[in-house]
C-alpha cells in the first residue's frame, strides 16, 4: 500500500491515432479533492474470499443473523475498502503538501496505492508521505474504539465497528514493517538514503529487508507450528501466500529499479557506441571498399550533403558487389536507411539518453561529436544491455 511514484513516458505529443486504446483497470468511483479514485476489477476477488472466510464467523457470533452473516461479512469488505481509501488518501494529501502531483488511487486486491506524476522527493518527505497512510490508519482504529460503547445495544454494529477496529490496526502495523513495498520500507530507504545520499541504495536495502520480512511470515507460519508440532492453519497458509506472494514481487521489483536506476547514470552513448566513420551518401561501393580495408572494425555511415547521417553500409552486401561492378556501384545501393532524426550527441547520458532514444524511430542510432561529425553507431540493443545486464 505504499506510493507508487513510477513514471510513465510523456506521450502527451503523439498523434491519436498512434496511440492505443486505453486500457480501463477497473471502475471510476470519481474524485477526493481533485484525486482520481479507481476501483480495479480484482478488488472483486478479495471481497469475495472475504465474505466466505468471515461469513462463517459472524454467523457463530451472532447465531440469529442466518444466512444474513454474509451480508455482514461483505460489510466488513466494504469498511476495510474505505480504510485503505484513507490510507491512500493520506499518502495523496501528505504529498500534496509537498507539491507532489497526484494522478490517482487505484484500490485493488492488494489494498491499493497512490500513484504520483514526476515530483522531487527527499528521504525526510519521502518518509513522511509514506508513513502518513498508517497513521491514517491508526486514527481510524482510535476513532472506532470511540465508538465501542454507542454500539454495544446493536449486534451486527458492535461486530462491524470492532472488525473495523481490528482491520485498521492490522492495516496500520503490517504496512509499518521495515521492508518494501510496505510503507515502512520507506524508513530503511530515506535512512540508506540520508547516509549514503543515493536514493537507489536506499531503495535497494529496503527491496531486500522486504524479502527478509517474507522469510520471516513464512518461518511464522509454517516454520514454527510445525515445530510446535502442530499443522499449520490452512486458511492462514492461503492468506500468507496470497500476502507473501505479493510482497515478494513488489521487494523484487524494488530491487531491480533500484539496480537499473544505479547503472543508468554510467550508460552514455559516447562510452557505448561502436567506431563508425562517416563518408558523403553519393560515394561509390569502391570508395566505400577501400575506406573499410583501412579500417576493418568500423561502420560506415553515409551522409547527405549537410552532414546529416542517412544510412549504414551493410558490411555482407559490401562483400558481394564484384570489383568490376564496384566503381559504378552507389553506396546506398549496399545500405539500410537510418530512421528520420536517427543520431545522437556521444555526451548524451542517463536519464537524458534514455528519453532521447524513447523519441526516436528505428533501432540504430549515429553518434556524433560537438561539430556534428559521425564518430560511432549506438544500437538500442546496447543500450538494454547495458542497463538491464540482458540482451533485448
Amino acid at each position: 500500500m505504499s506510493p507508487d511514484t513510477g513514471n510513465s513516458p510523456d506521450t502527451s505529443n503523439s498523434p491519436p491515432e498512434s496511440k492505443p486504446p486505453a486500457r480501463r483497470e477497473g471502475i471510476p468511483l470519481g474524485s477526493i479533492w481533485g484525486v482520481p479514485i479507481v476501483l480495479a476489477y480484482s478488488w472483486f476477488i478479495i471481497a469475495v474470499f472475504i465474505v466466505f472466510a468471515f461469513g462463517p464467523q459472524v454467523s457463530r457470533a451472532i447465531p440469529t443473523l442466518g444466512s444474513a452473516s454474509y451480508v455482514v461479512a461483505f460489510g466488513y469488505a466494504v469498511l476495510l475498502l474505505l480504510s485503505v481509501l484513507v490510507h491512500e488518501l493520506a499518502h495523496a494529501l501528505s504529498a500534496r503538501v509537498f507539491g507532489w502531483p497526484t494522478a490517482k488511487i487505484v484500490l485493488n486486491l492488494w489494498g491499493g496505492h497512490t500513484q504520483f506524476e514526476n515530483f522531487k522527493a527527499t528521504p525526510g518527505k519521502s518518509l513522511i508521505v509514506a508513513l502518513s497512510g498508517p497513521a491514517a490508519n491508526f486514527a481510524l482504529a482510535g476513532f472506532g474504539a470511540l465508538l465501542m460503547p454507542v454500539m454495544e445495544a446493536n449486534a451486527v454494529a458492535w461486530v462491524l465497528t470492532d472488525i473495523f477496529i481490528w482491520a485498521n490496526l492490522l492495516v496500520a502495523v503490517f504496512n509499518i514493517l521495515p521492508g518494501l513495498p510496505l510503507d515502512g520500507g520507506r524508513l530503511v530507504e530515506s535512512a540508506v538514503w540520508s547516509i549514503t545520499g543515493s536514493q537507489e541504495k536506499g531503495t535497494l536495502a529496503a527491496g531486500w529487508a522486504g524479502r527478509i520480512i517474507v522469510i520471516l511470515i513464512v518461518v511464522g507460519v509454517i516454520g514454527v507450528p510445525l515445530a510446535m508440532g502442530r499443522q499449520p492453519d490452512l486458511q492462514v497458509v492461503v492468506i500468507m501466500v496470497l500476502v507473501g506472494g505479493f510482497l515478494w514481487m513488489g521487494a523484487s521489483a524494488s530491487i531491480t529499479n533500484a539496480k537499473l536506476r544505479l547503472r543508468l547514470p554510467h550508460v552514455s552513448a559516447g562510452a557505448l557506441k561502436q567506431p563508425a566513420i562517416s563518408m558523403p551518401a553519393s560515394s561509390n561501393v569502391e570508395q566505400v571498399q577501400a575506406v573499410a580495408r583501412r579500417a576493418p572494425h568500423a561502420f560506415v555511415i553515409l551522409t547527405a550533403a549537410t552532414g546529416q547521417p542517412e544510412a549504414i553500409v551493410d558490411g555482407q552486401a559490401l562483400e558481394q558487389v564484384p570489383e568490376t561492378a564496384a566503381a559504378r556501384t552507389p553506396a546506398a545501393a549496399v545500405s539500410r536507411a537510418l530512421a528520420p532524426g536517427a543520431y545522437i550527441p556521444e555526451w548524451a547520458a542517463g536519464q537524458e539518453l534514455v528519453k532521447y532514444l524513447a523519441g526516436l524511430a528505428g533501432t540504430e542510432y549515429a553518434v556524433t561529436d560537438a561539430d556534428g561529425r559521425v564518430t560511432g553507431l549506438l544500437s538500442q540493443s546496447t543500450v538494454v544491455r547495458a542497463i538491464t545486464g540482458k540482451a533485448s
